[in-house]
């Protein structure tokens, strides 16, 4: 299957378990797989046929913007089940980093995988 992929999509959100985490707004960042068949969007060459990902990155910088969870996790859940329900992609692959979250790493975060059940 072909993938459309969204790379390194940083968002500030409020995100985080510590007082001092839900009093400020933080970077994540996301690297997103979305599979998807570019045989037709190819043909055509047409916008209309295809996985627009301009839409895919508005719409997760409007719902993260406005989040605020505790953990990644549950971030990660709620931005993969927009991609997979809002935009007809039938499997998602999706990386969700914290940078900054543990002293001397560059960041820490989830990486899920979610299809489609219907």
């Amino acid at each position: 299957m072909d993938k459309v992929f969204i790379e390194a999509l940083e968002i500030e959100c409020v995100i985080g378990i510590y007082d001092w985490e839900r009093k400020i707004r933080q970077p994540v960042v996301f690297d997103i797989e979305m599979a998807f068949d570019n045989t037709r969007p190819a043909a055509t060459d047409d916008i209309k046929d295809t996985l627009d990902y301009k839409a895919v990155s508005k719409r997760l910088i409007q719902f993260v913007s406005e989040s605020d969870f505790g953990l990644v996790e549950s971030l990660a859940e709620r931005c993969a089940a927009i991609i997979l329900e809002e935009f007809g992609v039938q499997q998602v692959r999706l990386k969700l980093s914290k940078p900054g979250a543990v002293r001397g790493s560059r960041a820490v975060g989830v990486i899920i995988e979610r299809q489609r059940t219907a």
